[in-house]
C-alpha cells in the first residue's frame, strides 16, 4: 500500500484501509488511515497516475 504523512504521529507510515479516490479536479489520491493513531491520512498521487481520455477529434492543422 502508499505510504503518507501522519499528521498527529508527525512520522512517514503506510496507509491502512486505503481507498483510491479521484477529486473533483480529475486528480487521484488515496485516502485511509494511519496505523497507529487511526488518525484519516491522505495522499494525492502524481500526474501519471491520472487517466484522461483520448479526445474525440483529431487537433485541427
Amino acid at each position: 500500500m502508499a505510504e503518507g504523512y501522519c499528521v498527529k504521529c508527525k512520522a512517514k507510515k503506510e496507509i491502512s484501509d486505503g481507498v483510491e479516490e479521484t477529486m473533483k479536479n480529475g486528480r487521484k489520491a488515496i485516502k485511509g488511515k494511519c496505523p497507529t493513531c487511526g488518525t484519516v491520512m491522505f495522499k494525492i498521487l502524481g500526474k501519471s497516475a491520472v487517466t484522461t481520455p483520448p479526445s474525440a477529434t483529431p487537433p485541427a492543422l
